[in-house]
């Protein structure tokens, strides 16, 4: 168990009774520091392990696709869990409040929760260790390097985090402990209904059901593999072309918890693609994904005007009033009708497809920003917007790249533009400079 990856939620002491793993955020049995430790622990005081998982209705704008892309891939992982002896515990409701009862429900004597950077899992938490009379232990299995080891406060930037990571990242660049039988407990496995569960948190069904990509563990690594064989050697050179979509297809797995990212930087570093490749596939999934923890950690506003660079915000309010040439309602953006057939299209992709290419989607914030009429409402429209229609929303990365693309987040003044101010402009031309835009917008068309 690496000490590092731990923080003490309260300050009770451990009882006698079961292990109890809150699943959250790392819903996979793999490669998951959370759930070796919970077993290891259990091992040690010769008690059972149970593991939890509590379905909270109406989370963050998540619909239909969010809700059955999870639960499809929760499912596979309860039946490599349960495969194991551990039984597997599906709440429903309020999980401040459901996480305790089922605590004492067991008799429990610690509960262990994954790490998360979130304003809501963070309540959810907090109710948590008011409510535990045992211990409650805190493990990051998120992010490569622990997010509260690596920095004690916001940083600047990519600049400044990179370095701390960089001196220790060969401490964790390893092997996770694997997930071993539970020989030493019998606990009774609990069957589980995953339609019925489906049915009564009943999602928004507006938002419908992806046939691509397939959710779980197994095709998390499949996707992987194939990224890392097939597109993972031209990374470096094609991974601002839409075109050519050389990114990862990773970041719903990534989100949902269905693979660890430590698992895809040891894949990456031991493969044969070019250096050049690696790092640059590195820098996005450890420093840049890892920077917007540590972001949304330290910074309660990350969705809010308030956690912008002051820079940026006196800059944007300098230009407030500037005329705006196109002015855009949520509504519209929303369904894709602005006089811009390439920020169409992005969005066309998103709402069809549930994702979005990354280049482009710093495109289509900025645009946000330029057709709205005020930073504010452009910063809240890209984030309900991500987080109603793309898999990997609701998430650290989204809230950072709209943060960085409207307020200037981790990135430093630029010259003077209407309505922009000082915080970095982007241009269709610009775009077309770097990739053949009405191939790109014609792909997108024909797909819907």
């Amino acid at each position: 168990m690496e000490t590092e990856r731990i923080f003490r939620l309260n300050h009770a002491r451990p009882g006698r009774g079961p292990v109890m793993y809150w699943m959250s955020r790392e819903q996979r049995a793999a490669d998951n520091h959370a759930l070796a430790a919970a077993l290891e622990l259990a091992r040690e005081r010769r008690v059972p392990c149970h593991v939890a998982f509590c379905l909270a209705p109406a989370f963050a704008g998540a619909g239909l696709r969010h809700y059955a892309f999870m639960l499809e891939g929760l499912r596979r992982t309860v039946e490599e869990i349960n495969e194991h002896g551990l039984p597997f515990h599906l709440l429903e409701g309020e999980p401040g409040d459901e996480v305790p009862r089922l605590a004492r429900e067991l008799e429990a004597g610690a509960v262990l929760a994954d790490f998360d950077p979130l304003r809501l899992k963070r309540t959810w938490q907090a109710r948590t260790a008011e409510a535990l009379a045992v211990e409650f232990l805190e493990l990051d299995s998120h992010n490569t390097v622990p997010c509260r080891f690596v920095s004690g406060h916001q940083e600047w930037s990519a600049f400044t985090l990179r370095r701390k990571i960089t001196r220790c990242l060969d401490s964790f660049l390893h092997e996770p402990p694997p997930l071993t039988p539970q020989n030493w407990a019998r606990p009774e496995i609990p069957v589980l209904d995953w339609d019925s569960a489906l049915a009564r948190l009943a999602p928004d069904p507006t938002v419908p059901v992806l046939a691509e990509p397939r959710p779980g563990a197994q095709a998390a690594r499949l996707c992987m593999e194939t990224f890392i064989r097939e597109r993972l050697p031209r990374y470096h050179l094609e991974r601002n072309d839409p075109n050519a979509w050389v990114q990862s297809g990773l970041s719903p797995y990534l989100h949902f918890g269905q693979l660890a990212p430590l698992r895809v930087a040891l894949e990456v570093s031991r493969s044969s693609a070019p250096a050049a490749a690696r790092d640059a596939f590195l820098e996005e999934l450890i420093v840049r994904r890892e920077l917007a923890d540590n972001y949304c950690h330290f910074n309660p506003d990350y969705d809010r005007r308030e956690g912008l660079p002051d820079w940026a915000r006196r800059s944007l309010d300098q230009h407030r009033c500037d005329d705006r040439e196109y002015l855009y309602t949520p509504e519209e953006f929303e369904a894709a009708r602005t006089h811009d057939s390439l920020w169409n299209a992005a969005q066309l992709q998103m709402v069809k497809t549930g994702r979005m290419h990354g280049f482009l989607r710093m495109y289509w914030a900025k645009k946000i920003l330029e057709w709205s009429e005020s930073p504010e409402t452009a910063q809240q429209t890209a984030i309900r917007l991500n987080d109603r229609y793309s898999l990997d929303g609701r998430d650290p990365n989204g809230y950072v790249g709209v943060a960085w693309s409207v307020g200037g987040l981790h990135d430093r003044p630029w010259g003077r533009r209407p309505v922009f101010g000082t915080v970095r402009y982007m241009s269709r031309a610009g775009c077309a400079r770097k990739f053949q835009v009405e191939r790109f917008v014609e792909s997108i068309y024909k797909l819907v």
